[in-house]
């Protein structure tokens, strides 16, 4: 008789002040790009999970939006998303940039794992900008001295310096317990919102300041059929924004701007989705969506 061998999981939050390397660091773990990254803050606004599993150990990671001061109910949602996700988990990864110091949010971070007695460990990301090495240890100490964390690694989501020794310290933390995704799943998203996000990082990407963080995007319709013998997807997809001057910035002149962020969405929707896209953007204002509870359902912020 022989027996099985045993399953292992963790469930793991990655969290930080906005443009800490969150999202890159999820998708550098996952293998694949399951989150969207920019270098402008608060690109995540949902709880995103991401699945590895190697063997038997299944790593549950979820991707939180930055600590942020709520200013409307889009904020208050989003911080909602990382305190309920610190609560939910086995381990969370605090992900810090470089300096000296620890940042307001970082330190609201630790006091929550402190509140929860979480275990936790801490990450000092983009040690590729950093010329000398020395230079982190005074961050390093700070960490040390803030909380009880269990490790303490400098790396780079960036290049992958120091994520295998970060991920053999997750596998690590798993224990005993069923898989909760497929061995081969990479995300909990499903593929409506994974195509939704790419065209926002495209926006994000490409606007002016004041526009990206007053859109959203909703998959309307994803459609599977076949052209010349080979998969093809037919998408509509519905930008939202707050005002009508935002909406003929993205829309460009001649629609060139929405040409240029669809096309490039295009070809990352074919990468994910192994398949031809063919994909229709339209542009649509909704005044002071981000503020209202209703609206915020409405566009899939559940």
């Amino acid at each position: 008789m022989t027996t099985q061998p045993e399953t292992r999981t963790a469930f793991i939050a990655l969290v930080g002040k906005p443009n800490a390397g969150k999202s890159s660091l999820l998708n550098r773990l996952v293998g694949e790009k399951v989150a969207i990254v920019t270098q402008k803050p608060q690109t995540t606004r949902t709880r995103i999970t991401g699945v590895l599993t190697k063997g038997e150990t299944q790593l549950v990671f979820i991707d939180t939006p930055g600590l942020l001061k709520a200013k409307d109910a889009l904020g208050r949602y989003m911080v909602k998303q990382v305190n309920d996700s610190v609560a939910d988990v086995d381990l969370a990864v605090l992900v810090a940039e470089p300096g000296p110091e620890l940042s307001k949010a970082d330190q609201e971070l630790v006091a929550n794992f402190r509140r929860l007695k979480l275990p936790a460990v801490a990450v000092v990301n983009k040690v590729d900008t950093v010329e000398k090495k020395e230079t982190l240890l005074p961050k390093l100490a700070a960490l040390g001295a803030a909380y009880d964390f269990t490790h303490i690694i400098p790396i780079s989501a960036l290049t992958g310096e120091g994520v295998e020794e970060l991920l053999g310290v997750l596998l690590d933390s798993a224990q005993e317990g069923v898989h909760f995704f497929p061995d081969d799943a990479l995300t909990d998203q499903p593929e409506r919102v994974i195509c939704a996000e790419l065209i926002r990082e495209k926006l994000l990407l490409h606007m002016r300041e004041e526009v990206p963080h007053g859109v959203a995007v909703v998959v309307e319709e994803m459609k599977d059929r076949q052209k010349d013998g080979e998969p093809m997807v037919d998408i509509s997809a519905m930008i939202y924004c707050e005002r009508d001057g935002h909406k003929g910035m993205i829309i460009g002149k001649g629609g060139q701007m929405l040409k240029t962020i669809a096309t490039e969405a295009r070809l990352d929707m074919e990468g994910f989705l192994g398949a031809k896209v063919n994909l229709q953007c339209r542009v649509k204002t909704r005044e002071a969506w981000k503020n209202s509870e209703v609206q915020l359902r409405n566009l899939g912020f559940r």
